[in-house]
């Protein structure tokens, strides 16, 4: 595509985020909402409009050329995912469920379900591939100097004359082939001459050719019927395509590659212009604008001396400087440092501490009372309007006709850097005015002191010392030793883990579309594999990967995935990874057994983690059998000592703070077997992973066996759906790998896959069990949200029943 239409989807995502944040504001001035069902859907409402902003500005961001252009993207893009993830939480707190169904909003804004599912934004692995390549490779020189790679056999280069007698020889083998099938068929045909066709039993030429013209007639005329059919049934979409256009996407794949080059040519071109041009200013104009500067300020001087007989202390270059000067002209301001100013400090202060209390009681009786819903301020809202009104001030109506390249905008360059120039000069202008000002109060002291009038000696302020943080600062225990070493120790006793590059897209299922009603009728559903995938991007991948967003966005420090083997936890573990480009640490039970023994190497192990994956971020703790450090009672086959970091991984949760790129993940198959309130206290988010449902199956088998070209589109894959009811993603993958052999893929032409191979591998697998399946209901409804909604679910009831004898009598 071009820059246009990138400029123009920019113009259509900026439309929508003027809508989104003027209905935002609103939102943010209204009263209390006692209908929880109306405060959904205008969070709902929000939501769905800032996802669909986020989606089309990662595209304009991953697209467009100009470098200007670029910078204000990317703050509303890192803005409305932020705003995203807190209209997340404000939903889960109305819904008392991690997951959201908002049918009505996307029927009302005419949406697709498939539209309002975030897209991992482009930059989070693109702007950092030479760190992540960087630190694959020292990993890989690690683990092959350990010996766990193979060394690669490297084949020996084959000589001129070897290569030209081994094409000889298959050239003569290939002559030799024809050769035999060119005399086979002489000698056939040879014998065929031989007998003789009766006189009574030879026919007309003219009739055999119409029989040809028939029978081939007939057999054209079926096989446009039948491409004619399977064209009309991928147009309404009850068929699967079994190709793509290759060419096209390849080509389109290119443009954008070309693109992402032009943009790093643009970006160097652009900083070597910011260098230039503030050299350039400084040269040029830098004697003017300091003349200019000093002059102003003297004269404001001169006219205060004149009115009121005294001269002003200069403001510290903190506090703004000289500037403060031309803001406050009219009133006897913090410059003359008068105690009117300290003394209405002092009652602000007061005031503000009164109206915390009020605020705190009023708060207070409001949670008892439960006056009903109320947005909850904003941390990214100013930042989104900041930048829409830059790009509607700066780039929406801007010509760029001289432009048409997209190369940086020199006249904008130009003002920020005589600004930025201004502010240096301001600086070393005060500093002199600061000596010029002692010596006239001096003179003035002297003057006023020979005529018997007492001077207001200038209070000099006190540097405020910095507040000392409450928060203990961890004693470093490897204070010498360089980040390399610490890493190639942790990777050398199999603490960092390197793992497989998966993408979250390939945790394939649909989600749940009739959740929504299932919920307005009082019940609480099942999630999807899709709804599993759209929450893990929310809590973990959106905010570890970029430092902007985590720092303001609600922190989550845990996660929890519980679900049956092959459910896709450890799946899910490697697509965080994967996708925010993040070191795994593997704190499992079963991984660090015999690694760093006793008291001492546990407060080692613990400290090295801490260290390493602050100075790594994005860091991602992994912990597989999440129940086992908080187990009751140990089993005596055990003997990987669960329990060892029971204290010390709450502590761990604990330390992480919204500067700390850092999430632990971890997977449990029986979390019930567990204290739960310690599980609770070190996992703020539980997300039960159950057995996939109708449609996400459905979907699976169509997206694993079209895949390879040989099946037929019209094999039944609806009744593979209703076969393999209660079974796991893992054990489809399974039997797709075990029947679809590359042998058996070429067979597909000539031997048509049939269902009974799938079945015969599939009887081989372990269903889950309704047992099990209930165990993890009943688990998860004892978690802290299983509670609250479980709560929830009976008072709404009993409100029912209550109105029910109400609604009976007026009829």
């Amino acid at each position: 595509m071009s820059n246009v239409t990138y400029n123009k989807l920019w113009g259509e995502a900026q439309n929508t985020i003027n809508g989104a944040t003027e209905y935002d504001t609103v939102l943010h001035a209204a009263p209390y909402e006692k209908d929880k069902r109306a405060a959904q859907i205008w969070v709902s409402e929000l939501y769905v409009k800032y996802v669909t902003v986020v989606n089309k500005l990662d595209q304009c961001y991953d697209q467009i050329v100009h470098p200007q252009k670029r910078l204000v993207i990317r703050k509303l893009l890192d803005a409305c995912i932020g705003r995203v993830l807190e209209l997340k939480h404000e939903l889960v707190n109305l819904d008392l469920s991690e997951f959201s169904y908002y049918d009505d909003v996307l029927l009302k804004l005419k949406i697709l379900p498939m539209e309002v599912e975030i897209n991992v934004p482009n930059y989070y692995r693109r702007e950092r591939e030479d760190e992540l390549k960087k630190r694959k490779k020292a990993m890989d020189d690690i683990l092959k100097k350990l010996g766990f790679y193979e060394e690669e056999i490297i084949e020996e280069e084959m000589t001129e004359e070897e290569a030209i007698r081994l094409i000889q020889r298959h050239e003569r083998a290939r002559q030799g082939r024809l050769r035999s099938q060119f005399m086979k068929e002489i000698r056939l045909m040879k014998e065929k001459g031989k007998a003789e066709v009766p006189e009574s039993k030879a026919f007309d030429i003219s009739l055999a050719a119409i029989k040809i013209q028939k029978t081939w007639r007939g057999y054209s005329t079926r096989h446009k019927m039948k491409r004619r059919k399977l064209d009309e049934m991928l147009l309404i979409g009850m068929l699967q395509s079994s190709f793509t256009e290759v060419k096209a996407r390849r080509r389109a794949e290119e443009v954008k590659e070309i693109r992402r080059k032009l943009q790093k040519e643009y970006q160097t071109e652009y900083e070597e212009m910011l260098i230039s041009e503030k050299q350039h200013i400084k040269t040029w104009r830098g004697g003017h604008m300091k003349e200019d500067i000093g002059d102003e300020v003297r004269t404001w001087i001169t006219d205060y001396w004149h009115e009121t007989g005294k001269f002003p202390d200069m403001p510290s270059e903190e506090s703004g400087g000289s500037t403060l000067f031309f803001t406050r002209q009219a009133a006897e301001s913090e410059i003359s440092k008068t105690t009117t100013s300290s003394s209405r400090e002092g009652k602000g202060k007061k005031d503000k501490g009164k109206k915390d209390k009020e605020e705190g009681k009023k708060k207070k009786d409001d949670e008892e009372d439960d006056l009903g819903f109320k947005m909850q301020p904003s941390n990214f809202l100013g930042d989104i309007q900041a930048a829409s009104t830059e790009h509607e001030a700066v780039w929406r109506y801007r010509d760029e006709s001289q432009n048409p390249w997209q190369h940086a905008d020199v006249e904008i360059i130009k003002e920020q850097k005589t600004a930025q120039v201004e502010a240096e000069l301001r600086r070393e202008v005060d500093q002199l005015l600061r000596a010029e000002l002692e010596v006239l109060q001096a003179a003035l002291a002297r003057d006023l002191a020979s005529k018997g009038k007492k001077v207001r000696k200038a209070s000099k302020k006190k540097g405020r010392s910095g507040k000392k943080s409450k928060k203990k600062k961890e004693k470093d225990l490897t204070p010498d030793r360089t980040l390399e070493s610490l890493f190639e120790e942790l990777i050398t006793n199999g603490i960092i883990r390197k793992y497989p590059e998966v993408q979250l897209s390939e945790f394939r299922g649909e989600r749940s579309y009739a959740a929504d009603d299932l919920r307005k009728l009082g019940k609480d559903p099942l999630p999807s594999l899709g709804d599993i995938r759209q929450v893990i991007l929310e809590y973990c991948i959106l905010p570890l990967g970029s430092k902007a967003i985590h720092q303001t966005a609600p922190l989550v420090k845990s996660v929890l995935l519980a679900g049956s083997r092959g459910s896709g936890k450890d799946m899910l573990v490697h697509a965080v990874c994967t996708e925010t480009g993040a070191v795994l640490f593997d704190l499992s039970p079963a991984n660090i057994v015999g690694k760093y023994p006793g008291k001492s190497g546990l407060i080692m192990l613990v400290h090295l983690v801490n260290k390493v994956s602050r100075l790594l971020q994005p860091s991602v703790i992994y912990m597989d059998g999440a129940e086992k450090p908080f187990l009751k009672k140990v089993p005596k086959t055990d003997k990987t000592d669960p329990k060892r970091l029971k204290k010390d991984l709450p502590k761990i949760v604990k330390g992480i703070s919204q500067d700390d790129q850092i999430i632990l993940i971890g997977v449990s198959r029986c979390p019930w077997d567990c204290d739960q309130k310690a599980l609770a206290q070190t996992y703020s988010k539980m997300i039960l992973i159950p057995r996939p449902d109708y449609g996400s199956l459905s979907f699976l088998w169509k997206e694993l066996l079209f895949q390879f070209g040989g099946v037929s589109r019209q094999f039944d894959t609806a009744a593979m759906t209703k076969v393999s009811d209660g079974y796991t993603v893992g054990s489809i993958l399974e039997v797709i790998k075990e029947v679809m052999t590359c042998k058996r893929a070429l067979q597909l032409r000539v031997q048509p896959l049939t269902h009974a191979e799938l079945i015969n591998s599939l009887c081989k697998m372990e269903p889950v069990y309704k047992e099990e399946d209930e165990a993890f209901l009943q688990w998860f409804l004892k978690t802290p949200i299983g509670r609250r909604k479980a709560r929830q679910l009976e008072i709404e009831a009993e409100l029912r029943a209550e109105l029910a004898p109400k609604t009976k009598k007026k009829n």
